[in-house]
């Protein structure tokens, strides 16, 4: 610079390292938020019994409003006007916070009240019963004990095999399909599907 003046070159120059610097913050605020999206898909696919249950504040963003409503606020769903109602493929049922296995399509059975109901779940370990009594009713509320999800209620029934029916919600649940369940994380619990 002579004079105060800039030269073509220099202002080349100064566009070139410009450009090169602005290139640089984008692709650098790219791969944070690349290796970000993969660091949460991790944490959200499949089973792990040691990932924290998320916090509330975190559940609010990343669920559905209809699936927090459900699982933080006690909320049910309108009979046949949810997603797996009539769901008959093979599969399983997993808490839509944790990702953890609680139902098997196995023990599914159409009752014709258009909620999905479970003759049993995976294992009566990973639920909590809880006395219900709003809308002056008597039930038993049905919690997922990892996250402590409400999921549904459970009902004495005698058309079950067991005698009981989980009538729960198909917001609380993330079905994971027989043929995705290796690459979901989930191959351990291919065994609930073999048939009985």
């Amino acid at each position: 610079m002579y004079g105060g003046r800039i030269t073509s070159e220099e202002r080349w120059a100064i566009s070139t390292y410009v450009g090169v610097g602005i290139a640089v913050v984008l692709i650098a605020g790219g791969l944070y938020f690349f290796f970000l999206s993969q660091k949460e898909k991790k944490e959200t696919t499949g089973f792990d019994p040691n990932r924290p249950v998320p916090s509330d504040v975190v559940l609010k963003h990343r669920l559905k409003a209809e699936e927090y409503f459900v699982v933080r606020e006690g909320g049910t769903q309108t009979p046949f006007q949810n997603e797996f109602w009539n769901n008959q493929r093979t599969g399983i049922y997993v808490d839509v916070i944790t990702g953890e296995p609680l139902f098997s399509s196995l023990d599914k059975f159409d009752l014709g009240i258009g909620m999905p109901t479970f003759s049993k779940p995976i294992s009566k370990d990973l639920l909590v019963e809880n006395l219900d009594t709003s809308h002056d009713m008597q039930r038993t509320e049905l919690r997922a004990k990892r996250s402590n999800a409400h999921l549904g209620h459970l009902f004495p029934d005698p058309k079950s095999p067991t005698g009981q029916v989980y009538s729960v919600n198909s917001a609380a649940f993330h079905f994971i399909l027989k043929e995705e369940m290796k690459g979901r994380g989930y191959e351990a619990f291919l065994s609930l599907l073999e048939n009985k």
